[in-house]
């Protein structure tokens, strides 16, 4: 389906102001942390304390543009090219797993050489993926809620994502993917028995794969108890542990922080919320929780308001990526805490990366699409 240039406008109503100072904030103190936690593994590797937070701001310029860019683009594009969406999120997923194409860091092939950059190919799949659910679940309503084989269909696509995402591997990315595919299709119709049996045979599966190698059962394991081997196995979690120690109720102050002067690894990117957490203590930890908090009951407001006037594309798109931005928080927040293990998952809006960031802002975009047409008058037309 193509786009004439007619159909790219604007709704004529406001998104939801709540909704982008919550969203707005989160950016920027993602961009001022980047900077705040970078400073000396910048200066050691590059000998620019301010590199990656320069980076982290051309990528929200670029996030940003890409966001107003698909705020104008209707919704019923995507839901009428969600399949070849499907494919498109395949095809990266099996591309980043082919020798010279995908690049290797720290022992996962996740990344596509674009030139000076990389792009993360299970960012920008896995929108493609849940958006091609969003599309089924609102087709196939009857079908989901009648047969074992109206879940089966797209529970399927989502396995073999899955299997894609865990040969990189990525079993974060492969987690929050089959949770909210999992989400959407339950809140579409879908029984909760045969989506009950099919993540239990999921979880079997990851169960199974870690204890035929002891490399990752240990990983999985080291978190419970990263004092048995502080220098080693639990080397990151201790480190991160001491730094939400540190932060206490207020926090050291922005800038201060001393697990970020190379004794914490990645302190911009997986454990940006521990850095965060000594500079600014429980209270300013409770400030990101809430700040996630708000926009998940702003999106899911907006979702249920399209649901009722009958855009059950856009509801269900609004339910999974919100699911999608506030899960993958709060699985970051809990690995940065101890609560589980690494699962190499980044906080968003607020970690550093690229694509992470950019798709964040995209996958913004589209949720105020769908508020601004959930409130459109009826006679104008969302689409």
């Amino acid at each position: 389906m193509m786009i004439l240039p007619a159909q790219l406008r604007l709704p004529r109503v406001m998104p939801d102001r709540t909704l982008l100072i919550a969203l707005a904030t989160l950016l920027f103190i993602g961009l001022v942390m980047v900077a705040s936690s970078s400073i000396a593994e910048a200066d050691r590797q590059i000998g620019n304390p301010l590199y990656y937070f320069n980076r982290q701001a051309l990528y929200a310029l670029l996030g940003l543009s890409a966001a107003l860019a698909v705020v104008h683009v209707p919704m019923q594009y995507w839901q009428s090219n969600s399949f070849p969406l499907l494919g498109l999120g395949l095809f990266l997923l099996v591309l980043v797993l082919v020798p010279g194409i995908g690049d290797e860091v720290n022992g996962s092939r996740r990344w596509i050489g674009l030139g000076p950059i990389s792009m993360q190919a299970s960012e920008p799949a896995r929108l493609c993926l849940l958006l091609y659910v969003a599309g089924y679940a609102s087709r196939r309503q009857l079908a989901l809620v009648s047969s074992w084989g109206g879940l089966l269909r797209p529970m399927l696509f989502m396995l073999l994502a899955s299997g894609l995402l865990l040969m990189e591997p990525d079993y974060g990315g492969a987690a929050v993917l089959i949770a909210i595919a999992g989400m959407v299709l339950f809140l579409a119709g879908a029984r909760l028995l045969p989506l009950v049996t099919l993540a239990l045979g999921a979880v079997a599966s990851l169960a199974l794969l870690a204890m035929i190698s002891p490399y990752r059962l240990q990983r999985l394991t080291s978190f419970t108890d990263p004092w048995a081997d502080p220098f080693h196995t639990g080397f990151q979690l201790v480190q991160s542990l001491i730094a939400v120690g540190r932060g206490r109720i207020f926090g050291v102050g922005l800038g201060n922080s001393v697990q970020k002067l190379l004794y914490l690894p990645e302190t911009h990117t997986d454990f940006l919320f521990a850095i965060y957490a000594e500079e600014f203590g429980l209270v300013g930890s409770l400030l990101i929780i809430g700040l996630f908090l708000l926009v998940l009951w702003r999106v899911f407001a907006i979702a249920r308001r399209a649901l009722e006037r009958g855009q059950l594309f856009n509801g269900f798109v609004a339910y999974g990526l919100v699911g999608w931005l506030v899960l993958q928080a709060f699985i970051n927040i809990g690995v940065n805490l101890g609560a589980f293990p690494t699962k190499g998952l980044t906080l968003p809006l607020l970690s550093y990366g690229g694509s992470s960031l950019v798709i964040n802002l995209v996958l913004i975009g589209l949720l105020l699409r769908v508020d601004m047409e959930s409130r459109e008058p009826a006679q104008e037309g969302a689409t």
